[in-house]
């Protein structure tokens, strides 16, 4: 796909983080780009930073979704691109001890399938959207393309850690996602990859620097090479060549510096 001005991209959880480097790799090559986001703050100043549009969106709830789509169609037109970062999860291991009840205790069913809503569920729902308005546009190009799904996964999907029982149940279901819904869609010329980042430095990670330094050198020195947490632009440059090079579909493509993770 070409990636210029007449492409508009939508980015969920593009406030921050992974997102937001997507969103800016993105309208740094022209494309118009729509911010889904919960922080309303955040999310309208850096949409106005780069020219595009912020939408409020819940991504756990169909009618906040949808209308997030509305209003982003509205402003720029069909997206062409959707970049799924945004996510809702909790964590806690499958059996803990309870220092306060001196007893061991089980991470709740509840917490458990909220993550599921926030992962999954919330996956499919944004990429489906996004699917039946790319199914109903016309191809970009000689290919029959028609739009770019990029979902993110983590590396957890694949070697998780003590206390991710949920994240990493909920990620590797976004994993087994990609191969057939990029059957579903082929015909349509619509393409599905997923991104499996590592130990990135978005903010929650770069939190973990304030409160033990030590603890957050230690995650640099594990990645083989190169010996420091992702670059969030780095993730950003990947969004940009999967939207570009059409033969990328149905991939997971880990983003680790090598990394990976015994359990601790």
């Amino acid at each position: 796909m070409k990636i210029d001005n007449s492409i508009a991209a939508i980015v969920t959880g593009g406030a921050s983080g992974l997102g937001r480097a997507s969103a800016q790799a993105l309208a740094d090559n022209g494309v118009k780009v729509a911010i889904f986001d919960i922080n309303e703050e955040a999310g309208e100043a850096f949409a106005k930073e780069i020219g595009g549009v912020f939408c409020k969106v819940d991504i756990t709830s169909e009618e906040s979704a949808l209308a997030g789509f509305e209003k982003a169609r509205a402003a720029h037109g069909q997206e062409r691109v959707l970049v799924h970062c945004a996510v809702v999860s909790g964590g806690g291991k499958t059996v803990g001890w309870d220092k306060e009840k001196g007893a061991y205790k089980r991470a709740a069913t509840e917490g458990f399938a909220k993550s599921m809503e926030g992962i999954a569920v919330a996956t499919y729902r944004m990429a489906s959207i996004a699917a039946l308005g790319m199914a109903n546009a016309d191809p970009l190009n000689d290919d029959g393309e028609r739009g770019s799904i990029i979902l993110t996964s983590s590396a957890a999907s694949q070697d998780g850690q003590i206390g991710q029982v949920a994240y990493g149940g909920g990620k590797g279901a976004v994993n087994s996602m990609v191969l057939p819904m990029a059957r579903d869609l082929m015909d349509l010329g619509i393409r599905v990859n997923a991104i499996l980042p590592g130990t990135f430095a978005t903010p929650p990670m770069l939190k973990v620097k304030e409160y033990n330094e030590a603890v957050f050198e230690g995650l640099n020195k594990a990645v083989p090479f190169p010996k420091r947490l992702g670059k969030p632009e780095e993730f950003g440059s990947l969004v940009l060549e999967l939207v570009r090079n059409t033969y990328f579909n149905a991939q997971l493509i880990r983003l680790d510096g090598a990394i990976r993770m015994p359990p601790k």
